[in-house]
């Protein structure tokens, strides 16, 4: 191909790229017939910069002239710092997230957040109370095979505490946990959308097991062992639930009362909301998993020492979603999509 019927392909594209960083560089979307397409949210910078790169490869190629190399390298170059540039930037708008958008979002739909907690800690609390006073009312939860099998998980003779790992391996645990907590909490979240009934379902089924085995065991006197293992990891495994929970109610209630817009577009706006909270939900929980599986486990650490962490991380994640971002409550933090 001759220079000519080069320049004459691909210069829209490099018209394109001059108006786009232009635009970019003066936050400002260029006032050209085809804006709309240069636009930064439309303007596809990767797949760009990659057809620079191999335009100037074959411009140095067919030994184009001077004039043409140059401006193709200063394209390449000029691409190349911005589309790192974005990536910096994304990474700094996830560090916001963390910082102020979880915890400002929480904040923001508390009445949720409330509505949530207290379908889980109520029948925790019924059921937690109910079987340590009655040694017959456990099983109406779960099977004796199963009471048999959570009472051998806790026994204090046992070297290693928690669910039986064949392999002694914490870093298989580690995935484990990852994957049935994150299950858990998809669960209870994505069936809100059942007209919240889903979410409420499973937020009480939690509670009531949960609540089941904290009676059961305090009952049987293995309170020395169980509650230093979960008080530790519980912190956020516990909380992030209730949270999945929110996020999910959330889900049903822009469907059972969406206002005076469509129930499609309620369910968006909820969407969107909702996962500002689980993308902070799946974070506690790869925390949660981390500790329940090289912490939690452990029986080289004293129970005392267990119990002074464990009351630190309950107080820690308590003060995060009270306090952390609070200049930020009235400015909507939006997570990278």
């Amino acid at each position: 191909m001759k220079q000519k019927d080069f320049e004459e392909r691909y210069s829209p594209l490099w018209a394109r790229m001059d108006n786009y960083l232009a635009g970019y560089e003066k936050n400002t979307i260029p006032q050209t017939q085809s804006s709309a397409d240069d636009s930064p949210q439309q303007f596809d910078l990767p797949a760009a910069y990659r057809d620079l790169c191999q335009q100037l490869a074959i411009a140095k190629e067919r030994q184009y002239t001077s004039y043409l190399v140059t401006r193709l390298n200063q394209l390449v170059m000029a691409c190349h710092q911005r589309v790192y540039q974005q990536q910096s930037v994304n990474k700094n708008r996830w560090l916001d997230f963390i910082i102020r958008g979880f915890p400002c979002a929480l904040r923001e739909h508390a009445r949720f957040v409330w509505l949530a907690c207290g379908l889980f800690l109520a029948p925790a609390l019924v059921m937690g109370l109910g079987c340590y006073w009655n040694d017959a009312l456990i099983y109406a939860v779960m099977s004796p095979e199963q009471v048999l099998q959570i009472e051998a998980m806790y026994d204090p003779a046992n070297r290693v505490l928690g669910r039986e790992r064949g392999s002694d391996s914490d870093l298989l645990m580690f995935g484990f946990y990852i994957k049935n907590n994150i299950g858990i909490a998809f669960r209870t979240f994505a069936s809100g959308i059942v007209f919240g009934l889903g979410s409420i379902f499973f937020l009480v089924f939690n509670g009531v097991f949960l609540g089941a085995v904290f009676g059961q065991l305090t009952r049987v006197g293995f309170a020395v062992t169980f509650y230093p293992f979960v008080i530790g990891h519980g912190a956020f495994e516990l909380t992030a639930i209730v949270f999945a929970g929110a996020a999910g109610l959330m889900l049903g209630h822009s469907l059972v009362n969406p206002g005076n817009i469509s129930r499609r577009t309620a369910l968006q706006q909820a969407g969107r909301n909702a996962m500002k909270i689980m993308y902070g939900t799946f974070l506690m929980l790869v925390i949660a998993a981390f500790l329940e599986a090289f912490w939690s486990s452990s029986t080289t650490v004293s129970m005392e020492v267990k119990l002074a962490v464990g009351t630190l991380f309950w107080l820690l994640v308590i003060s995060y979603c009270l306090f952390a971002g609070r200049g930020n409550d009235t400015a909507s933090r939006e997570v990278v999509q």
